[in-house]
Order: C-alpha cells, then structure tokens, then sequence
C-alpha cells in the first residue's frame, strides 16, 4: 500500500501580461513515520490562492501552505496528550476533533503571516489567501476550507473510476459579492472555515485554486466534470514516482487549450492510494 502524489503551480496569462508572479502554492507531505507507511500511510496536503487585490499574497499563500503541512505532519505530538495517535484510528475521528485539529493549524498560520506581515512593515491583509488542506489515512479523509477553490474525492478501490463516482467535498465559499471569497487573514475566517470527515476509504484526492473550476467543475450545481478528473487518476496509476515525472502535469497546467478557458493562476494537488504497491 502506497501513496502517489504530487502538486504543481503555473503561472495564469493574466498574471503574466502584467509581469507578475503566480500567487498560488501547493504542497503535499506522508506524514507517517517511515516504518509506519507500508501499512498506516499518512498523507497531508495543503494549496493556498493569494489574493489578487494583496500586494504579497504569493508570499502569504506559500507561508500559509508551509505552516499548515508542518503542523498537520507533526501533530502526532498534539494526539499524544489525548493519548492516540494516527496509526491506532482505524476509524475516522470525530468532525469535533478534526475541526479543534484545523483551528489549531489555521491559527498558527494566522501567526505566521502576522508576524511576517510585523517584519516587513505590512498589513497582514497583504498576504491574504484561501486555504484548503487534507489529511488522510487508507480509512478516512478529513478535510478543511476557506475560501474558494475546490477538492474533489473518488472513494473506494483504486481502480477505473465509473461516471459520477467523483464528489465534490465543500461548495466554493464566493461571499457575497462577484470576485469575492474569504481569506485565512479575515476576522471571520475560522467561522467560515468548512471542515468534513469522511469515513471511507479515499482512492482519490484532487485539490485545485479556483483558476480551474469552470473547466473542472459544472458551475451551475458544482458537479465534478468526470472528463477532467479521470486522466489525472489515470496518469497517477501509470507514474511511480509522479514528483520526478511531472511532464505531463505541467505539460497540461501551461497548455494553450486550457489558457485559452482560465487566464488565472492554477495549482492542481493529486494524490492516490495504491492498495496494492
């Protein structure tokens, strides 16, 4: 049993008429340790969208990714004085657990980019960006967002995904108005904050900056556009190592035909459970 994953960034022709740098960031970690993944892989992964309208938010969404890996990775320490600890929960903990998990992550995020924001004499609004991250186990999938962007799950085996088998996790948080979401700065970020946990076993982990939701997902009721996804679990299957193999993935992030439908910075996380590695 193994995990295959990978996240990648392309800058979005927007960005780059106007000589900027892509604002987005993605990362993914096995957080388990290494006598533990044959059997109990752990895997967190995170990606953040800086906000447009903050002059630093590409610094913010990496900040932001970075701390919350590293706190998810290690919160082994914040189990233990519950004494557990991922490789002996079989079964999925609690949505009340998971959420204290994420406040706890997305406010040392928080801390980290006020304290980045204090260094360099900005605001921290300067470094807004959404959020969204996961941690998985072979069993169970708990997940958090806020802001826009989307994760998309196929349960179950690893084998050829079926038409409609692919589950949008979170509904796009778009605020009230047109272009408007909310970023992890907000004074209401944790109580937007989404959280699930889900007790089956995940196959398939998507997580993606909303620069490719309408090309990924039907706008109209947010259904995953199978089309899309099953490629990309397809080119999981067929990459052992898709971190030293990224052609294809980048090939797709950058191609003509997808700019010509999103002029905006794209981040695309895939992650795959084989249960027969």
């Amino acid at each position: 049993m193994g995990w295959r994953a990978i996240a990648r960034s392309a800058i979005g022709t927007r960005h780059q008429e106007q000589q900027q740098s892509c604002q987005d960031y993605g990362a993914v970690v096995v957080a388990a340790p290494k006598a533990m993944r044959d059997r109990h892989g752990v895997i967190v992964g995170a990606v953040a969208d800086g906000a447009g309208s903050a002059p630093h938010s590409a610094i913010g969404a990496k900040l932001a990714v970075a701390t919350t890996l590293k706190y998810l990775a290690t919160s082994e320490a914040w189990l233990q004085k519950r004494q557990r600890s991922w490789q002996r929960w079989p079964q999925p903990p609690s949505e009340e657990l998971m959420r204290k998990l994420f406040t706890k992550a997305v406010m040392r995020s928080q801390t980290q980019l006020t304290q980045q924001a204090n260094a360099k004499g900005w605001e921290p609004q300067d470094l807004a960006c959404t959020l969204l991250a996961f941690l998985a186990t072979p069993d169970w999938l708990a997940a958090v967002q806020i802001g826009d962007g989307f994760m998309v799950v196929r349960y179950g085996q690893a084998g050829a995904p079926a038409k409609g088998e692919y589950e949008l996790l979170f509904e796009p948080d778009r605020g009230e108005f047109a272009n408007q979401t909310t970023f992890i700065t907000a004074t209401d970020a944790l109580t937007s904050m989404q959280v699930a946990v889900i007790g089956q076993p995940p196959a398939f982990i998507a997580v993606a900056t909303d620069g490719l939701e309408r090309v990924a997902l039907r706008l109209k009721d947010w259904a995953p556009f199978a089309p899309f996804f099953s490629p990309l679990e397809e080119y999981l299957k067929e990459t052992p190592n898709p971190e030293t193999d990224d052609e294809y993935l980048m090939s797709f992030l950058t191609s003509e035909r997808l700019n010509q439908k999103t002029d905006d910075d794209k981040t695309l996380l895939l992650c795959r459970c084989d249960r027969s590695a």
